[in-house]
C-alpha cells in the first residue's frame, strides 16, 4: 500500500482554480500572492500523507509532485542552454505516461522522504530522491523553485499539483534508470519545433514549453 503527500485543494487556492503555471511572486506585496515561503507554510500547516488509492479518487486533495526541469549549457563552452528531454518507456511504473515525452523529472512524495526532514522540507527531500533515482548529475548546479503547475482539465491533473523547479547545471547529466527512461539534452528551439509538430508530450510538459523563455534565464552560481 502506497502513501502519498497531499494538501487540501481549498487550502491551496480557496475558490480559485488556476490553469497552468502559477509563478511564485518574489515578494508578498499582494495579499493573494503565492510565494515559495507562503507555499511552504501551507505545506507545514495542512499537508499530510494518505493512501494513494484514496487520493486518486478525491479531487479535494492535491498530491504534491516536485517537477524538475534540468537545464545545462551546450557543449563547447557556448552560452546556449539545453533542456533534458525524457521519454518514459513501456517498462516505467506509471502506465498513463508510457511513451510520453517529458521535460520534467518528478514523482510522488512518500513517507520515506519524511525521515530526518521537517514537514515543509519533505517535498524537497522527495525531489532529491527522484533526481537521484532517475539521473546521474555531475558538476555544480543551482536548483530554483519557479511556481505551481495546476491542470484541472482531466481526471489525472485534477488530483495532482506540480511544484515546478529548474535545475541549472554546469556539468553533465545522464539517465540512471535506463530500463524505464531514455533521454538527451536538446535545444529550446528544437523542443518548440517538436511540440509544434505534434510531439507526444505529457500534459504538464506541454503547459511549460511555451513558458521556457520565461523560466530559464538565470545567471549560473555554483552550488552542489
Amino acid at each position: 500500500m502506497e502513501f502519498v503527500f497531499v494538501v487540501p485543494r481549498s487550502k491551496l487556492f480557496g475558490d480559485c482554480y488556476p490553469q497552468g503555471l502559477v509563478p511564485f511572486e518574489s515578494g508578498g506585496s499582494a495579499e493573494s500572492a503565492i510565494t515559495r515561503e507562503s507555499f511552504d507554510e501551507l505545506v507545514r500547516e495542512h499537508g499530510f500523507f494518505v493512501e494513494r488509492d484514496h487520493a486518486e479518487r478525491d479531487p479535494g486533495l492535491k498530491q504534491i509532485i516536485p517537477y524538475t526541469l534540468v537545464s545545462a549549457r551546450a557543449p563547447g563552452g557556448r552560452e546556449r542552454e539545453e533542456i533534458l528531454l525524457i521519454r518514459r518507456l513501456a517498462r516505467s511504473g506509471e502506465a498513463r505516461l508510457h511513451q510520453k515525452l517529458s521535460i520534467g523529472v518528478g514523482g510522488h512524495v512518500n513517507p520515506v522522504d519524511q525521515v530526518g526532514a521537517r514537514t515543509h522540507e519533505v517535498i524537497a527531500a522527495g525531489a532529491r530522491r527522484e533526481l537521484d533515482e532517475e539521473l546521474v548529475i555531475e558538476g555544480p548546479y543551482r536548483l530554483r523553485s519557479v511556481g505551481l503547475l495546476n491542470d484541472d482539465s482531466n481526471p489525472v491533473g485534477a488530483v495532482h499539483l506540480g511544484l515546478v523547479q529548474v535545475l541549472h547545471l554546469d556539468g553533465t547529466v545522464t539517465i540512471r534508470e535506463e530500463d524505464v527512461l531514455e533521454g538527451s539534452l536538446v535545444g529550446i528551439e528544437e523542443l518548440k519545433r517538436l511540440f509544434a509538430s505534434g510531439g507526444n508530450f505529457e500534459t504538464w510538459s506541454s503547459l511549460l514549453i511555451d513558458r521556457l523563455d520565461e523560466l530559464l534565464p538565470e545567471t549560473m552560481t555554483a552550488t552542489t
